[in-house]
């Protein structure tokens, strides 16, 4: 693999203080460059979530800056189906006749916008105000549903809330007792296990939920060895045995929540014994973890994707936020509920508008004194605002439809690796009349597009993150993007424009959207409004909610109330329900899937890096030796995975570390290593959540290994035609 860019780790005298472009902790990082060109990094030790810690992704996250294969001119698809480079004018005037053709023809709806969890806070609230306002769609939805849809659903349905984690990440450190469910930060966010550490280093003790041995289990006192799909019977086991031995926090519960007599009656009927036999976790493991939960004097309940990416989801978060109430937990310090956000902007992408059924300051889209607020922040008849659209699954399983989304623009996302069930969405983004897509390189999807704009890139840009713990933080440009390369926000303006929306898209930098965005923000759920660029520089990022110029900002929510009509914490009873999909005679075991440690999401700019690329050049689809040797298989063979939907090709890692009724894979990887080709899209009925995380699935040996070897480090730069 060849590069122009070379790395170093070696501390610069100078350099640009901004975040990591990767996961949702959000590493302070310095940026600095050298005559020759060279790109040096070094994390910063002042700033207070990492402190100076960075993963192998963090140092190398540069290499994707002046990558060869960054795209640096607009393409646009001629008759002959090909890809070829445009001025800006030419593919931007092809977009606006596109969207205004289909719009004629089908309507303003038939236009939709898909946007990612890695956008600025300001990029995703021009884009949702782009999509309401220019376009006049209902139909936006962001890669962020696929996340952590299920966990914010379930806050906000219990606390009134939702924020990541409502208190600060250093307070993992200070908790007796932690019980993590379904994450493995180990590996998806290796700095944030200096808390962990920390936390057992003072003694504390971690109960890690997973039905494979994670490096992050690894390191856990108890390992609860789970069967996917699960969780919530897991949890309720736990909240049983609590109940019965008179472990609950009686006075905090009539205090503080309502609903827990339903919730109490509910899981009655979750006895060890039944509960072992759901979940396959001993009856010994749940009494030991049950009474370490009830004794410890602080503890927290954290959720990930494994328990979240399901058609179940909301139903697991919520029987965790259970049992964090019923233990007293929620608004302690040290303690509580939180879910582990996994993209990096994963939280503010969440909060300002490019979800199908919100406006900015986590305010619903259906609710009439929202709709006056923002109308006003924007100049527009509220009349005009569209109301919900599809999520983000039904967005694209609607694509070339009738009565669905007949053009679509796509920024910050690559759903035709992320998706689930991806041969349906590839058929469905082939019979689109208009495929538009902003990336820095020809990603899978981009490489389908009518029109492709290339993107500038995170060093490249100003603008703000919320990182997992609700910090609002500056993103700082180090350098400027190559020759012919714009960034989002003047191109979403400049669309506007061409749209005839250009008054309501006029600023003069990235800092004047952020204060149209605190404006619109304000009295909302996610305030903003006393934010600013100098608060943030001030104090190393602003907690939100923060509704005025004089609040400090508030690191920990809860510890005074919750923001429901009672005041109060809602509990809900949960039902354990078994997956969309189980294991049957034609399909005989559990697929899961998930990240490792050297990639990253699609897999579109960590494939590209050579030291990553390295550590990780192919998937490796994970099974237990017997049953590895019940079909005949050997570490290192070649298999093929075959659900429902698809079938894809991996080689084989026969391991210990996983349940014997399981195979996982992890998702970076496209054509046929993609294991989104396998997924459900079974979506919760909440929050629209697909079920990534669960699905029944057979194995089979290859006699080749030619089909793998050919595909391992490779990228479908060339794939241009449609």
């Amino acid at each position: 693999m060849t590069r122009e860019l070379k790395l170093t780790a070696v501390p610069s005298p100078e350099g640009t203080a901004t975040h990591c472009p990767y996961c949702a902790f959000q590493c302070g990082m310095a940026l600095s460059w050298d005559d020759a060109g060279d790109c040096h990094i070094v994390g910063n030790p002042a700033f207070p979530v990492n402190r100076g810690a960075l993963c192998v992704k963090g140092w190398t996250a540069a290499a994707t800056l002046r990558h060869p294969e960054r795209l640096t001119t607009p393409l646009v698809r001629d008759h002959s189906g090909k890809l070829r480079a445009a001025s800006w004018d030419a593919a931007l005037d092809r977009m606006v006749r596109a969207f205004r053709s289909v719009q004629q023809q089908y309507g303003n709806d038939a236009v939709g916008v898909f946007g990612g969890g890695s956008l600025t806070n300001e990029k995703s609230y021009l884009l949702g105000k782009f999509a309401r306002v220019a376009l006049r769609t209902a139909n936006i939805d962001y890669n962020g549903r696929f996340c952590m849809s299920s966990a914010a659903a379930a806050g906000i349905r219990s606390f009134g809330i939702d924020r990541g984690l409502p208190f600060p990440v250093d307070d993992i450190a200070g908790a007796e007792a932690i019980l993590l469910v379904g994450d493995n930060p180990a590996e998806t966010m290796p700095p944030i296990m200096q808390y962990f550490d920390a936390q057992r280093a003072s003694g504390g003790r971690l109960v890690v939920a997973d039905p494979r041995l994670t490096p992050t289990a690894q390191r856990a006192d108890l390992h609860l060895r789970l069967m996917p799909g699960t969780d919530a019977a897991l949890v309720n086991g736990l909240l049983h045995i609590l109940i019965r031995d008179g472990m609950v926090d009686t006075d905090y519960l009539a205090q503080r929540t309502e609903g827990f007599e339903r919730v109490k009656a509910s899981v009655t009927t979750y006895w060890p014994e039944r509960v072992e036999r759901i979940t396959g976790v001993p009856e010994a493991e749940l009494t030991r973890t049950a009474h370490l939960l009830g004794t410890a004097e602080s503890v927290m309940i954290l959720t990930g994707r494994g328990a979240e990416q399901q058609s179940q989801g909301v139903n697991n978060v919520s029987a965790c936020i259970n049992l964090a109430l019923a233990l007293g937990l929620v608004g302690r310090a040290n303690s509580g509920y939180g879910c582990l956000t996994g993209q990096g902007n994963g939280q503010g992408g969440r909060e300002h508008g490019q979800k199908a059924d919100q406006l900015p300051g986590y305010r619903r889209i259906d609710d009439p004194a929202a709709r006056r607020h923002v109308a006003g922040v924007w100049g527009v008849d509220e009349a005009l605002i569209p109301g919900p659209g599809r999520s983000a699954y039904e967005l694209l399983d609607s694509l070339g439809q009738d009565d669905g989304v007949r053009a679509l623009l796509v920024m910050g996302s690559n759903v035709a690796v992320s998706a689930p069930h991806l041969n349906n969405v590839a058929e469905r983004l082939g019979s689109l009349d208009f495929l538009a897509v902003a990336d820095f390189f020809l990603s899978e999807t981009a490489a389908l597009a009518d029109v492709v704009l290339p993107s500038a890139q995170w060093a490249e840009e100003e603008g703000t993150m919320t990182n997992l713990e609700g910090r609002v933080i500056r993103r700082r440009k180090a350098c400027g993007p190559p020759d012919g390369v714009r960034d989002d926000i003047s191109v979403i303006c400049e669309l506007a424009r061409r749209l005839g929306a250009g008054s309501h898209f006029e600023y003069g930098n990235v800092e004047e959207v952020f204060d149209e965005l605190r404006r619109a923000s304000a009295g909302g759920p996610a305030d903003y409004s006393g934010i600013t660029y100098a608060r943030i520089e001030d104090n190393d990022g602003v907690f939100w909610p923060c509704p005025d110029d004089g609040h400090p900002g508030t690191p920990r929510l809860f510890a005074d109330g919750f923001p429901t009509a009672s005041g109060r914490a809602r509990m809900f009873p949960v039902r354990h329900e078994e997956p969309a999909e189980t294991p049957d005679d034609e399909f005989p075991l559990y697929l899961t899937t998930g990240r490792n440690l050297s990639q990253y999401q699609s897999g579109s700019q960590t494939r590209r890096i050579a030291e990553l690329a390295e550590i990780s050049p192919a998937p490796l689809a994970e099974l237990h030796p017997s049953t590895a040797r019940r079909y005949g298989l050997s570490d290192g063979a070649a298999v093929r995975l075959i659900t429902r939907r698809g079938q894809a090709d991996f080689r084989l890692k026969v391991t210990r570390g996983i349940r014997e009724d399981t195979v996982f894979v992890p998702f970076h990887w496209a054509g046929k290593q993609a294991a989104n080709r396998l997924t459900n899209p079974a979506l919760d009925p909440t929050s629209r959540m697909p079920e990534f995380k669960v699905c029944a699935v057979r194995i089979e040996g290859l006699e080749t290994l030619d089909a793998i070897d050919q595909q391992t480090g490779t990228h479908s730069t060339t794939t241009t035609e449609r």
